[in-house]
């Protein structure tokens, strides 16, 4: 297989997530199967409680076929595991998406690339999104959550394409230095909000179906997107790219409301993570009505920073630092009904400080802490209290091993 049509292949795989290998497992010339993904378990402290929790473990199956006139087929299948038991699942309602399954898809889809033609993928896969921020998402424990991947409350950007994004078609390809990807997601999602705390999405059905002016429907339909990087050299990196969908809220009342999820935005890229020596990555976007507040409430808008500097010394000792920053102000939420108040502010902030110690390059020890600098304000105090819960300082020491 020629170095372009790898490097294809490759960027639309497991391989563009930070921290995964691959072990082939069969190969005979025409067919290939891979086997790869990581487990991560680590000791974390925060929220004022210790606990063994699962980083994010995963693992994987890509799979490849030489076909005529220089095509090649491929495939591939990741299932997010859990391999140190059962955890707490923290609920919120409204404009949220929860994966609390034991054994879980992360990614699966099929397609076909050719050198010249480029890349088709139909599936679960990495929004064309995640090609402008991916290169600040190096922390093992905590994820930026500024950069409009992880949305609807740190999920995993399944709704709006973004992140792991559901039902894509996904086309790449590159020329010299440039390369890109655009896609579409075909779906249609329809689920219901009320201004109620405490509610199931069924009873909140009942509610607008039965003419309550506190429940709305919401359409969440198809979305588009396009990333667009340059190679300015080995060690330069630019990126830019937007997402585009559109909500409908319908009222009991009959008015219809329609808003579009959009982000754009670009980033930065210097060196390699995993090389010596210094590593730089920043990001930027702009976003309208595309993640929610820590309560599910829909951000109007916002903007969102990451940022991070590492250097690996040529003992094995690699340390980094984060800051990233996601403000939406005050006045954020759209829907009036949700009754809040009009200066509630929601700024979330935080730096990260890691050290990693790597054995190898597949066996890592690390030790991450963060600082929480956010802002979560508001006149009605228990609401600003639930707005801060799932953000603190906190600490973790793990082990990290590649497959």
């Amino acid at each position: 297989m020629n170095n372009k049509l790898a490097q294809l292949i490759l960027t639309s795989s497991i391989m563009l997530t930070p921290y995964v290998s691959a072990v082939e497992l069969y190969d005979d010339g025409t067919n290939n199967v891979t086997i790869g993904g990581f487990i991560d378990a680590r000791v974390i402290h925060t929220q004022g409680q210790t606990e063994i929790v699962n980083g994010a473990s995963r693992i994987s199956f890509d799979f490849s076929r030489k076909l005529k006139n220089q095509w090649t087929a491929l495939a591939l299948l990741e299932w997010g595991v859990n391999p140190v038991g059962s955890s707490d699942i923290l609920y919120n309602n409204r404009f949220e998406s929860i994966q609390d399954e034991f054994l879980y898809n992360r990614l699966g889809y099929v397609g076909i690339a050719h050198e010249k033609y480029g890349q088709v993928t139909i599936g679960k896969q990495w929004g064309a999104w995640y090609d402008v921020v991916y290169s600040t998402n190096y922390s093992l424990v905590w994820d930026g959550n500024a950069a409009g991947v992880y949305t609807y409350n740190k999920d995993d950007g399944a709704i709006n394409g973004t992140g792991r994004g559901d039902k894509l078609l996904q086309y790449r390809n590159s020329y010299g230095n440039f390369s890109f990807a655009a896609q579409v997601q075909f779906k249609n999602n329809d689920f219901y909000t009320c201004d109620i705390e405490a509610i199931s999405e069924s009873a909140c059905q009942t509610l607008w179906e039965n003419g309550s002016n506190i429940a709305q429907q919401v359409e969440f339909n198809s979305t588009y997107g396009a990333a667009v990087t340059y190679a300015v050299n080995d060690d330069l990196t630019l990126t830019a790219g937007f997402n585009r969908g559109e909500l409908n809220v319908n009222y009991t009342s009959g008015r219809v409301q329609s808003v579009n999820d959009f982000i754009y935005g670009a980033g930065v890229t210097w060196g390699n993570f995993d090389s010596d020596g210094v590593y730089f990555a920043a990001n930027i976007n702009k976003n309208e009505n595309h993640d929610t507040d820590n309560l599910g409430r829909l951000i109007k808008d916002a903007v969102g920073l990451e940022s991070l500097l590492s250097y690996k010394f040529d003992n094995d000792i690699r340390t980094f630092i984060a800051y990233n920053v996601f403000d939406a102000g005050t006045d954020y939420v759209i829907q009036p009904n949700f009754n809040a108040d009009p200066n509630d502010n929601f700024k979330r902030q935080f730096s990260v400080l890691g050290v990693h110690y790597l054995f190898d390059a597949d066996t890592i020890v690390y030790i991450e802490a963060r600082k929480d600098f956010s802002d979560f304000s508001s006149a009605d105090k228990e609401q600003e209290y639930q707005m801060g819960l799932s953000e603190d300082d906190g600490i973790a020491i793990g082990f990290h091993y590649n497959l």
